[in-house]
């Protein structure tokens, strides 16, 4: 069972992981996260699926008629549901522990219960990842995160202004 960060992974999403996970990886794509919101006829099932290079999306609509077919024949979400299959995207959330060990190297946004250094919001570089925190470094200083206190982290996504084609002209 692969468990969240700050989310505790109901039995239907433990079951439903162990049954679409092995489909996923012999199509050559890796389950990435697995989250179900709502109740009722208002239930969303989100699959994220990742590979190497990316998953684009005409691949990502054959996946979800496989994976829509899959889950009919399991029968492990009762009643009507919205199923959603997707990349993880350019600012993504961080909730399993390989979300944080792709993301090493990469500006995070992190929140935390507790303050940590007086701040409960911290931007910076990921420089690593173990079993118990977190080791940013926030303004040129290290930080370290307790995993326990993390309630939300994302990946920062900056655009990076191109310059002008033809470059600078000089004066005549």
């Amino acid at each position: 069972m692969v468990t969240a960060i700050g989310d505790s992974k109901s039995e239907t999403t433990d079951r439903l992981w162990k049954s679409l996970e092995p489909y996923l990886e012999a199509e050559g794509i890796e389950l990435d996260d697995l989250d179900i919101r709502g109740r009722g006829n208002g239930r969303i099932v989100r699959i994220t699926v990742d590979a190497p290079g990316g998953v684009g999306v005409d691949r990502i609509a054959q996946l979800s008629r496989g994976l829509s077919h899959l889950l009919d024949e399991e029968d492990s979400v009762s009643g009507s549901y919205t199923l959603e299959v997707s990349s993880p995207g350019l600012e993504r959330r961080l909730r399993l522990p390989s979300h944080y060990q792709k993301a090493v190297g990469r500006e995070l946004d992190v929140r935390t219960t507790d303050e940590i250094d007086g701040r409960q919001q911290h931007r910076g570089i990921l420089e690593g990842v173990d079993d118990s925190a977190l080791r940013l470094t926030v303004e040129g200083s290290a930080r370290i995160i307790p995993l326990r206190s993390v309630t939300q982290a994302r990946t920062v996504f900056r655009w990076e202004k191109s310059p002008k084609p033809g470059g600078k002209r000089g004066k005549r």
